[in-house]
This record gives C-alpha cells, structure tokens and sequence, in this order.
C-alpha cells in the first residue's frame, strides 16, 4: 500500500511566477506540478495531497502567526497521512523548521520542510529535485522529527540556517551533522536522527504572536545608554549575540548592572555567540563569566533562528521568565548540545 504524503504550500520562490515588480507567489501550484513532474509514472513515489493557504505568504512578511497557522495544519491532518511536507519560502524557512520542531514535539513521523532558490515554473529549476526528494524522504525513511531538505542536505530543522543568498546550497547546520546526504544514493545517517518519542506525541500549538523577542548583536562601542534604551522597548525576550564564546563589555560596569536588573525584572536573556560555528563557553574568559554572573542563560551552540522560536514557544506557554531561563538551556529537541 502506498504512504499518503500531505503537502503545504504556504508561497515561496518555489510556487512563485515572474511579474514587472519581480518573482510574486501564484496559485495553482497542484496543477503545475502535475505539469512538470509526472510523479504518478514512478511506482516508487507515494499518493499526496496538496494544500495551498488561502493567502499565500512571501516568507519575508512571515511572522509567528503564521509558523502556528503552519503546526495547526499539520496536527489537524496528523491521523491521515504518513509524512508531511511544508513549501516555505527560503528567506525565513529555518525560522518556521526551527518553530515547527517545538511545536510538534514527540514527532513519530517525517516533518520535511524545502523550498526552491528557483521556481518550478521556470525552465532550469532547483524546485523539481527538492520537491521530489523530499517526497521520498517522507515516505520511505524514518525520520521521527522536524526536518530541512534542501539541494543534497538533510538537516535537523531546529539546526538550520541559510548560509548563501541566491546558492542552490543555501542551507546548513555548522553545529550539528547532517542526517543524510542525497547525491547518486538517499544516504540517511540514522545516529544523527532523533530516536521516536517513548511515550505519545506532545504537540503543542498556543498562541504565536503576543510577545516580543528581539536579537541584539554586540558591537565595538555598545553602551549601557544603547543597552538602556533597548530595554525601554515592550521586550519580553533579548537574545544577545556576544563575542566569540560568549564576551561581552565589562569595562562599563553599568552595562551589565542594565542586563542584571532586566533579567530580575522578567525579561528573559539568552547568550548566544555570533559565530557560525562554536558554542558559548562563558568561564572560558573573565567577560564572558562577567556576562554569566548577570544571570543570562547560556544558549551553548543554538542557531539565532532556534533561540529565537523557542523563546517565542516558551512564552506563548505563559511560562515564567525564570522557567524559560532553565528551559533555554535544556535540549527540547535536538536543538543544542549541552
């Protein structure tokens, strides 16, 4: 009996036309892949069935609401299909895997999110071979977890991030392996791959959108008058991208008093590094057990794009800001290496 694969087209490059302001999403992707790839010839693809959102978005304009709309799509048709496969455009497509992959904890079957760096309705496209690649992944691997498909790459979904602008490699996850590598052969890495969850899914789908976390990437000069007037924004969260392993200013004593004084006050902080590659090692170096001391939660080697929806996951739980300090720090899937 042949998988059933259910396929969401949320817009994109990959369902995208040309138009005299640029590429712009269209409707009637199902039809056009029908067109262009006759999967119903192969006996080795599976059935599927194709979904396109009422309002299809350019992942630019994508926002929290929008990942829920997408986990809220999956859950509903959860019970009737065997894999599930998301169209995203590229620009914010590691944010919605990332966002995905907390939502739909527990996963006992593959989430494949991809998209195109061309569309399918043009002559020479990346689109095809993405689309039916994550076709089969779908349908004949186990992959118990939110994943990233795109030109070769298998990733986990929470360890993605766009590396190149307009390359057919646009993705990869500098801090963990890849769970497979598709050239001649599908050559999935089963060790990397999150093992199924003991117990029943644990989805969770509240309400994106109420809080606001922002990113703040350290820089020669920064101040506590900077920092000061950051804070006076309506911040819940403040994702800080510190130096190396985890270094912040310590020569301006009231810099770090601010962050302290933020964080007692309920505003959550995580240390990041700006590296691509690494992970925060704050004793490693006097700033950096200074930043530390101030009580800002170690993110390890998480991306920007899975700290940030995951704070954004941990305060639509109504969880508290010290809870989701801890919980910053703790893997809920995959999502850093401790």
């Amino acid at each position: 009996m042949k998988k059933r694969i259910y396929i969401l087209y949320t817009g994109g490059t990959i369902g995208m036309k040309r138009s005299p302001k640029g590429y712009v999403p269209m409707t009637g992707l199902a039809d056009l892949i029908s067109q262009k790839i006759p999967i119903h010839l192969s006996a080795n693809m599976p059935e599927y069935v194709l979904e396109e959102l009422d309002e299809l978005i350019d992942s630019t304009n994508a926002t929290p609401a929008d990942w829920q709309l997408i986990g809220n799509r999956i859950k509903e048709n959860y019970q009737d299909y065997d894999g599930f496969i998301v169209l995203h455009g590229t620009d914010t497509l590691a944010y919605t895997s990332a966002s995905l992959s907390f939502m739909l904890q527990g996963l006992q079957k593959p989430v494949i999110v991809t998209g195109s760096q061309i569309p399918l309705s043009e002559l020479r496209n990346d689109a095809q071979d993405n689309l039916i690649t994550a076709l089969i992944l779908a349908s004949h691997y186990a992959l118990p977890e939110v994943c990233l498909y795109f030109n070769g790459r298998l990733l986990r979904g929470n360890r993605a991030t766009k590396i190149k602008s307009s390359g057919f490699d646009a993705f990869d996850s500098p801090n963990h392996p890849w769970l497979g590598k598709v050239g001649i052969h599908i050559e999935v890495e089963s060790s990397s791959v999150l093992p199924p969850a003991k117990n029943n899914e644990n989805f969770q789908l509240p309400d994106y959108g109420r809080h606001r976390i922002a990113p703040l990437r350290l820089f020669p000069g920064i101040d506590s008058a900077f920092l000061e007037h950051m804070l006076k924004l309506p911040i819940d969260g403040l994702i800080l991208q510190s130096y190396g392993v985890g270094n912040a200013p310590d020569r301006d004593p009231k810099f770090l008093k601010t962050l302290e004084s933020a964080i007692k006050n309920g505003t959550a902080v995580v240390n990041l590094s700006q590296c691509t590659y690494g992970r925060v090692e704050p004793m490693s170096y006097a700033t950096g057990s200074a930043l530390a001391r101030t009580g800002v939660a170690n993110g390890y080697d998480m991306t920007l794009e899975a700290a940030l929806t995951k704070m954004h996951h941990l305060f639509a739980l109504e969880l508290k800001s010290d809870v989701i300090a801890r919980k910053m720090e703790t893997s809920l899937c995959g999502e850093l290496s401790c």
